[in-house]
């Protein structure tokens, strides 16, 4: 009879995977975490929570985090915390950054993640500097063209 329920629980075991494996699993997903953070820590030089874009533009932290879910303003969890943050660069002059919205769905719309497209909006390109910088400089015909050019 103890063979009986050794054999169960090895074929239970098997069918829907050790604890141990669940545990792996959600490190592993810690660590990727991990990574992209650090990723976005070396790209990005400065971070605003949400409530300070919201003191900044002027707007309820609400309106914010629509923003975000919109689309018009990218944010990434960051820190222990896991915090939603945004590079400070896209708030200019109590706004969103113009053209940041175009340029975000763009991305979007040729399946880039929130880390792929902070990635490229931050990665130096052909333009003297990275797209990032070219928004700021009210160089945003060229940073959407390109952008679009990702979709083909």
């Amino acid at each position: 009879m103890p063979d009986d329920i050794t054999d169960i629980a090895i074929a239970s075991t098997e069918s829907t995977g050790s604890t141990e494996s669940t545990g792996n699993a959600a490190h592993a997903t810690d660590d990727a975490g991990n990574a992209a953070d650090a990723t976005a820590e070396s790209l990005v030089p400065a971070w605003l929570t949400l409530p300070e874009v919201a003191e900044a533009i002027g707007q309820p932290v609400t309106r914010i985090r629509q923003l975000v879910t919109d689309r018009q303003l990218l944010a990434v969890r960051r820190g222990a915390s896991r915090a939603l943050m945004v590079p400070a660069d896209f708030v200019q002059d109590g706004r969103v950054l113009k053209g940041l919205p175009g340029v975000l769905m763009l991305l979007h719309d040729a399946r880039f993640s929130e880390d792929d497209a902070l990635r490229w909006l931050y990665t130096d390109d052909d333009l003297p500097g990275p797209p990032v910088q070219a928004l700021v400089d009210n160089r945003g015909t060229e940073v959407k063209r390109r952008a679009q050019a990702l979709g083909f």
